[in-house]
């Protein structure tokens, strides 16, 4: 199958338009229509039906690039802090993007629901950064050598899908004891 032609000027601009509107009425409103959608973003509905086939389709592009996003941090953190210290503040950010992610909850609910490959990718994504950060650590002697990126994963996604009262409170507590297990004796 031939690659996708790459978008005119115009097109990339409304694409990018639809994207960030969609992120920010996603991350500030649970209830964001498409019509909403393009309104903020100065487009016809028609232009946002035509870069996304569904509502579902475009949510789920904001999160990937919210995953993306993400998961440029490791790079930067470790180039100001080290391995360690960088592996704790990422830990954070995990935290800090499952509670972002909350509004647009109900739409990923639906995604989930279909056979779209968007958590396989983003779980991915997220756990190869994790691998990134251990490995640096690992290589520091800071970090143990033993966890993957995708079990920390694991075992913090358990954490970041508790929806009770106070449970980002919560997360960031145990993403400190899983940095804390993490750690070699200095």
């Amino acid at each position: 199958m031939p690659s996708p032609r790459p978008l005119r000027a115009d097109a990339r601009r409304n694409r990018d338009a639809l994207l960030a509107a969609a992120r920010e009425a996603l991350l500030s409103d649970d209830d964001a229509h498409v019509e909403e959608i393009a309104r903020r973003a100065g487009v016809a509905v028609g232009t946002l039906y035509r870069h996304f086939d569904t509502r579902e389709a475009l949510v789920a592009d904001v999160y990937r690039q919210e995953v993306a996003d993400l998961c440029a941090a490791p790079s930067r953190l470790l180039a100001q802090h080290a391995p360690d210290e960088a592996l704790r503040a990422f830990l954070l950010l995990l935290v800090e993007h499952a509670a972002v992610g909350r509004g647009m909850g109900e739409v990923l609910e639906s995604i989930m629901a279909t056979d779209s490959p968007v958590f396989d990718d983003t779980r991915a994504e997220m756990a190869r950064a994790l691998d990134h950060l251990l490995t640096a650590g690992a290589a520091a002697g800071l970090i143990r050598e033993d966890v993957s990126g995708l079990l920390l994963l694991r075992a913090l996604g358990g954490i970041c899908g508790l929806r009770s009262e106070g449970w980002q409170d919560d997360a960031v507590r145990i993403a400190s004891l899983l940095y804390n297990g993490l750690r070699l004796p200095t």
